[in-house]
C-alpha cells in the first residue's frame, strides 16, 4: 500500500473538491511547504549571526584601533610674543620679612583637642621643657643676643585715652557679681521705714494693715529712681512708699563685670498699725 501523503496538492485538491478554498485550512495547506522552507531558512540565519556576533565585535574593535592608530599627527608652528618692557616706575613689590628670632628658646605649644584614641600624638610639651622654654606655634631655638624691637604706632593720631562705652542696660537678680544693698543692709531700710513713714490718717482710722510692694530701679551711683507701686492696699498707703523711697540715701549700687550697673529692685514693705 502506498503511503498517504495528506500534504500533496493533488489530495488537498480532492479532499477540497466543491468545498470553500478561498480561506481556512485549505490555504493553510497550501502554503504550509513555502512557510515552512521560509521558517528554516530564517532561523539558520538568526542562529549563524548570534554564534558569529563576538567574532564581528572584535572585527569592529580591532577596525577602529586601526584607525586611530593611522591618524596623522599635525604640527604647529607657536610664535612666541615678546615679553612687555619693565616699567621702572612701578614699585616691585614687598619682599617678606622674616620675623627675628625670639631671645628665649621656644618650643611648639599644641592646643588640646578631643580625638580618638587612634590618633592621639605625644606633642604636648612637658613641664621641665616650659621652665626652659615659651610656649609658641613652632619650635624654635633662642637667640639670647636678638635685639628686642618696638613698633611704632600707625599714622599721626596724638589720642593717648582710651573710649570706656557706657552701658544703660537694667540688670536683674539673675547672674549679677554683686547685689544692689541698702548701706547696712534691709535691716537698716526697714529702721528707716518705720522712722520716717507717715501712716495716712485714712488707712490709720480704717485700721489698714499688710503689705505694700514697690519696684524701683538702683542707679550706678546708688540713687532711686523709676519707682512704681506693684501692690498697693490703698487709701495713700502706697503713695507713701513711693514717697519715702524716692527720699531715701542712696543705696550700694550692683556690680557686673567689675563696673557698677542699673538693677532693677522689687521689694515689700509691711505696714501694721500695732508697731506704730
Amino acid at each position: 500500500m502506498a503511503q498517504l501523503d495528506i500534504f500533496n496538492r493533488q489530495w488537498i485538491d480532492v479532499v477540497f473538491t466543491g468545498r470553500n478554498q478561498a480561506y481556512g485550512a485549505y490555504q493553510l495547506r497550501m502554503d504550509n511547504s513555502r512557510i515552512t522552507n521560509r521558517s528554516m531558512l530564517l532561523g539558520g540565519f538568526l542562529f549563524v549571526f548570534v554564534m558569529s556576533s563576538p567574532l564581528i565585535a572584535r572585527y569592529i574593535k580591532g577596525a577602529e584601533g586601526e584607525i586611530k592608530g593611522s591618524t596623522t599627527e599635525l604640527q604647529t608652528d607657536v610664535v612666541l610674543i615678546t615679553p612687555p618692557a619693565l616699567d621702572e616706575s612701578v614699585p616691585p613689590p614687598a619682599t617678606v620679612v622674616e620675623p627675628p628670632k625670639p631671645r628665649t628658646d621656644q618650643i611648639k605649644f599644641v592646643p588640646p583637642r578631643v580625638v580618638p584614641a587612634s590618633q592621639v600624638v605625644d606633642e604636648v610639651p612637658t613641664v621641665d621643657e616650659l621652665r626652659v622654654a615659651d610656649p609658641g606655634p613652632e619650635t624654635l631655638k633662642g637667640d639670647p643676643g636678638a635685639e628686642i624691637s618696638i613698633d611704632q604706632p600707625v599714622g599721626t593720631s596724638t589720642t593717648t585715652q582710651s573710649a570706656i562705652v557706657e552701658s544703660e542696660k537694667v540688670y536683674d537678680f539673675v547672674n549679677l557679681e554683686q547685689m544692689p544693698d541698702f548701706p547696712g543692709g534691709l535691716s537698716k531700710f526697714y529702721s528707716y521705714v518705720s522712722r520716717n513713714y507717715n501712716y495716712p490718717a485714712a488707712a490709720r482710722e480704717q485700721g489698714v494693715s499688710g503689705r505694700v510692694i514697690v519696684s524701683f530701679i538702683v542707679e550706678k551711683d546708688g540713687s532711686l529712681t523709676d519707682v512704681k507701686l506693684v501692690r498697693d492696699m490703698g487709701m495713700g498707703t502706697g503713695e507713701e512708699a513711693v514717697r519715702l523711697l524716692k527720699k531715701s540715701p542712696r543705696w550700694v549700687a550692683g556690680i557686673q563685670n567689675g563696673r557698677p550697673v542699673r538693677v532693677q529692685y522689687t521689694l515689700p514693705i509691711m505696714l501694721n498699725l500695732e508697731a506704730q
